[in-house]
């Protein structure tokens, strides 16, 4: 089975956001950055299990310049086989799920894995539109994920129960918490992550359908205000002059 994984290369959870340019981008200086963790725990690894039980490739793709190759490199490191650099920045979903299809629509991947969304921007918007570009059946928010007789049968959360879908392979499948345990590059993955293939390959012809206007901040939390249990009526009055939620 030919596998393909969208990796990104996102921002540490831990770093320090601030913009430049009159807030018009963010400002990368002194940001460490990591593989997308839901690219990384879900979809690459479960690819990784699917390839050793049934046999097969696991590509990762990344849409970004060359400061993205040590993340790409750990994804290597991790497992995949070998890598993908479409080399130009990304301007937005559109943008990046255009790059890759433009990429891997003559490739004959049997199955595409993503990440439900990137934690920089939280849009899940990627793996659907991918889907639409390379008109493949797609599953989203997969929690579950098994391959067989042609077939990707999926199970996802719904409000109280859980949802099972199948469809025909290819398919391109975004995948939530519960698909995978996550794997530690061990010393071995490491070292030979050093020599996978790694092809960098120019950027496709996209029109831009977005341009970033502004970044903006959300206000710093304010200090929290303590009501006296008996006095509903100055509570009431601020959730619906303060808060603004009632």
């Amino acid at each position: 089975m030919k596998i393909l994984v969208l990796v990104s290369h996102v921002p540490d959870t831990t770093a320090r956001i601030a913009f430049t340019n009159d807030h018009t981008a963010f400002d990368t200086n002194g940001i460490s950055f990591i593989v997308n963790p839901y690219d990384e725990w879900y979809a690459l690894v479960r690819g990784l299990e699917l390839k050793e039980a049934q046999g097969g490739t696991v590509t990762t793709i990344t849409v970004g310049g060359p400061v993205t190759e040590p993340t790409i490199r750990k994804a290597l490191a991790i497992g995949a086989d070998d890598a993908v650099r479409i080399d130009t920045e990304p301007r937005d979903g559109h943008d990046v799920a255009a790059q890759v299809a433009a990429f891997a629509k003559d490739k004959g991947y049997d199955l595409i894995l993503a990440g439900k969304e990137t934690i920089d921007h939280n849009g899940s918007q990627v793996g659907p539109m991918l889907a639409e570009l390379l008109d493949l059946p797609f599953i989203s928010l997969a929690t579950k994920l098994d391959v067989a007789g042609g077939k990707a049968t999926a199970e996802r959360e719904v409000r109280g129960d859980v949802e099972v879908v199948e469809c025909p392979l290819p398919a391109l499948v975004s995948c939530a918490k519960g698909m995978a345990e996550q794997r530690i590059p061990n010393m071995r993955g490491i070292m030979a992550a050093r020599t996978k293939p790694l092809q960098v390959v120019p950027a496709a012809a996209v029109d831009a359908l977005s341009a970033t206007v502004r970044f903006e901040l959300p206000p710093p939390k304010q200090a929290v205000k303590m009501i006296p249990a008996d006095d509903a009526g100055t509570l009431i009055g601020l959730l619906h002059t303060e808060a603004k939620v009632i």
